[in-house]
């Protein structure tokens, strides 16, 4: 591991502050709604984005404002999702003018986001009066603010930052989300937006947050449901003072494995912070054939309801496990698969070579009940290997999304 973990956030890297402040888009006026992070100098940067075919107005103007690969500034909103409403791109691009004005750059360099509720219009007029605020209190100090401010119903913030060297050069890399329910592969419930001061070019960068996307973000799933408005970006302000990375190697290389350090990270936290869950699940599939039947193994069983709710339940139901990687479409020799649970309280076998064997139910309970469990799966045919992140399913999950809207 070439990275270490540092205290830090989006505002780590040489470059970026951040703010967060109550504009009055929510009703709760202790609750930070809109957010602000800035780079001194325009950054190469990249985005991915929902596979949902109903995407939010924010992800239509962003993709138009990085289509060339630049931008410098980040605005977003929790509260209203900005989705569904036939004057969104219209508000969409007016925050992007409102905070291009006030921090003297383009409307064409800020990355827009929003999250919250669907299909109800979003009032602009709490947006203009809370942007000079948000401008005033930009600092290297604000990055907590900005992760509280695009909360929804997120309980913890979630921050992380790392450094690396590469080419010599003390490389950072931070980063916040937010994302709690409505989470799914191929892009979460989540708004990522993580900064470096690597140089690197925008062809290369836009490589390298679809890399780390797919080994992290993308193995995420808590309900089921993939959002309309998920976003990940990532700019990059070139002041570590490294050479450019404008192809692939080694300089690469340490860049996408610290890239791909705090997006895991970030992962984990919003799996663990799902909504209602009490406990972050990890399912870790090898001996796949391909990576590609690791991938869709282990999605499958971190996907399963009745298997989150045996999790909830600390009940060692390792059979619907199997369930989820029978179902999961992959080759694989179901007569091979070994299946263990672990956590800090010890690892348990359960299932060898696809069949029950003995074991405690009284040490499965204890390990079980930790509150971040590991499910081990060996597929013992071949060299294939995944990761991915869930939580349990609870009856709080229920009560949240029963009344989200009202």
């Amino acid at each position: 591991m070439a990275y270490k973990f540092i205290d830090g956030s989006v505002t780590a890297a040489k470059g970026f502050t951040a703010s967060g402040v109550h504009c009055g888009i929510r009703k709760n006026k202790t609750k930070r709604d809109i957010g602000l992070i800035f780079c001194e100098k325009k950054c190469t940067a990249a985005a991915v984005y929902t596979t949902n075919l109903v995407q939010s107005s924010p992800i239509t103007i962003t993709k138009q404002n990085l289509s060339d690969g630049y931008a410098q500034a980040v605005i977003a909103n929790s509260g209203n999702a900005n989705t569904c409403n036939a004057d969104g791109d219209k508000k969409a691009k007016k925050m992007c003018e409102l905070a291009a004005d006030a921090l003297g750059i383009s409307a064409d360099d800020v990355i827009v986001a929003s999250t919250g509720v669907i299909g109800q219009v979003l009032p602009i007029e709490p947006i203009e009066e809370g942007v000079p605020s948000l401008v005033k209190e930009l600092s290297v100090d604000g990055a907590t603010d900005a992760a509280e401010a695009i909360m929804t119903t997120d309980t913890v913030k979630k921050e992380v930052a790392v450094e690396t060297v590469i080419g010599g050069k003390t490389v950072k890399v931070g980063g916040i989300s937010k994302g709690s329910g409505m989470i799914h592969p191929n892009m979460a419930t989540m708004l990522c937006f993580v900064t470096t001061d690597a140089a690197i070019s925008a062809g290369m960068i836009g490589k390298a947050v679809k890399t780390a996307a797919d080994a992290t973000f993308n193995m995420i799933s808590i309900d089921g449901d993939t959002s309309t408005n998920d976003m990940l970006s990532v700019m990059a302000s070139g002041l570590a003072g490294n050479s450019e990375i404008t192809t692939e190697g080694e300089d690469y290389d340490a860049f996408v494995e610290a890239l791909t350090a705090v997006c895991r990270e970030l992962s984990k936290k919003m799996a663990k912070d799902g909504e209602g869950a009490t406990k972050l699940l990890i399912c870790k599939v090898r001996g796949a054939k391909t990576e590609k039947d690791a991938k869709g193994a282990t999605k499958s069983v971190i996907c399963s309801s009745l298997l989150k709710a045996a999790m909830f339940g600390a009940d060692a139901n390792w059979g619907r496990v199997l369930c989820a990687i029978g179902y999961s479409g992959c080759d694989i020799d179901v007569h091979k698969v070994d299946v263990s649970f672990s956590s800090e309280k010890g690892t348990i076998d359960v299932c060898k070579n696809g069949a029950g064997i003995d074991f405690s139910e009284e040490t499965a309970k204890d390990i079980l009940l930790m509150d971040e469990i590991t499910i081990l799966v060996g597929l013992n045919d071949g060299e294939g290997t995944a990761e991915a992140y869930g939580c349990d399913l609870t009856y709080e999950y229920v009560k949240i999304n029963g009344d989200y809207r009202t």
